[in-house]
């Protein structure tokens, strides 16, 4: 790992961003055969880690912050990737403007020259603009420094407030409701996981978070924050006030674009690249939270999860290399929230039809989610062996005949062979 602030520095592939996908299109680099110098700038103090255990495992206590590293320190120096944290880029300059040439600009002031470039910039949390949004107790959740910050004040806590119901919030309101605290739940929406998930699983886990002890309170508008020095509850719109000593708001994730933009890569919505991500421009690639990405039957989409961004980088570095595109991912997400695991493969966006494999009371079931007949996605709770096989399904271009989905005596892997 670079610690010195080498005024100039040459490396054929730049990847800005040390998360997931960075390290991932590095990796593939070395993988696929490449052995040019790569450069990863990450803004953090730390080498890259894993995100999703920060709103479950690290938070119960689960997991501890150096099981989090994705990679030792020894993986960088014997595979000759430089990677410099604590660091941000401040401007970017292409020798020609139709390749990918060229330098970046540290706002520490060191030049970085590349041949090659790659945005795996991520994101920031969403924040709040309203009144009381400054005061302390009230947390947002990206890095390892927010988790470590959440964590302390939420031993200290009793009444938790989470500003949100994504996975991310109710990951976070799961596990401080095992841990004894009285939370709740604002959802400014009509369901939860309302971008994710259809409104038949958004229905079952408002319920079984209420039988856990979460309270869930949803279209749940909020208008500001009460307290003086530190946050004491949650005002809504319609005047009621939640109290809490501890608010968490996950409201969703804001791409970081201004470097790509400034290149005219990107949109408000992200990093414009196709299903392989390739940009416009040969030689600059970017893959993760960052990237809106064409998919063959949606259009253009930003995927937020770990599964994608792996498979877009992998995708990305191929690119890089020159190497023909291979076949489209298929989708796929996970999300575990007490003793709930929801897993997920394709997109359930404009289906027309849905069957419920199995008893949504007994917390084992699925549902299928289908367009003219078409399987084009699978939600399951604890029922890893009826996605994985409708994963796969997916993944081969197959089908489930909506009349047999339902029927629990025959397997879904059964459907492999037809």
């Amino acid at each position: 790992m670079d610690h010195i602030a080498t005024s100039r520095m040459s490396a054929r592939t730049l990847i800005i961003g040390a998360g997931q996908a960075g390290l991932q299109l590095a990796v593939s680099l070395r993988e696929l055969g490449d052995t040019a110098p790569i450069t990863v700038v990450g803004g953090e103090s730390r080498p890259p880690y894993q995100r999703p255990p920060l709103s479950k495992a690290f938070l119960s206590g689960k997991a501890v912050e150096h099981e989090l590293a994705l990679r030792g320190a020894d993986y960088y120096a014997a595979n000759d990737i430089t990677l410099i944290c604590g660091e941000w880029i401040e401007t970017i300059t292409l020798e020609d403007a139709a390749a990918g040439a060229g330098e970046a600009v540290t706002r520490s002031g060191r030049t970085l020259a590349f041949d090659r470039l790659a945005f795996t910039v991520g994101g920031t949390p969403r924040r709040m603009r309203v009144n009381g949004a400054e005061l302390a107790g009230i947390h947002y959740l990206r890095t390892l420094d927010d988790a470590v910050a959440l964590k302390s004040s939420l031993d200290e806590a009793s009444r938790v407030a989470v500003v949100g119901g994504g996975f991310v919030g109710l990951e976070i309101a799961a596990a401080a409701t095992a841990s004894g605290k009285d939370v709740t739940v604002l959802e400014a929406q009509d369901r939860l996981m309302a971008r994710a998930v259809a409104p038949e699983m958004s229905r079952f886990y408002a319920e079984a978070h209420q039988r856990r002890g979460t309270h869930i309170v949803l279209d749940a508008a909020v208008s500001g924050f009460r307290g003086t020095d530190r946050v004491r509850g949650v005002e809504l719109a319609d005047g009621r006030v939640i109290d809490a000593d501890v608010v968490v708001v996950g409201i969703g994730l804001i791409p970081h674009t201004e470097l790509a933009a400034s290149l005219g890569l990107a949109g408000d919505r992200g990093v414009d690249v196709d299903a392989f991500g390739r940009t416009r421009i040969p030689g600059i690639v970017a893959a993760g939270d960052c990237a809106v990405s064409s998919h063959p039957i949606h259009g253009p989409v930003r995927l937020e999860s770990v599964p994608n961004a792996i498979a877009q980088a992998k995708a990305a570095a191929a690119a890089l290399m020159g190497h023909e595109p291979g076949s489209t991912a298929v989708p796929w997400f996970w999300s575990d929230q007490a003793d709930l695991k929801l897993q997920m493969a394709g997109l359930t966006l404009g289906y027309d039809q849905v069957v419920v494999r199995g008893d949504p009371d007994s917390e084992c079931f699925s549902a299928l989610y289908y367009r003219d007949g078409q399987l084009i996605s699978i939600e399951s709770v604890n029922a890893a062996r009826d996605y994985m096989a409708a994963r796969r399904i997916l993944e081969m271009g197959g089908n489930i005949p909506p009349a047999a989905a339902g029927d629990t005596g025959i397997p879904l892997k059964a459907h492999l062979t037809r």
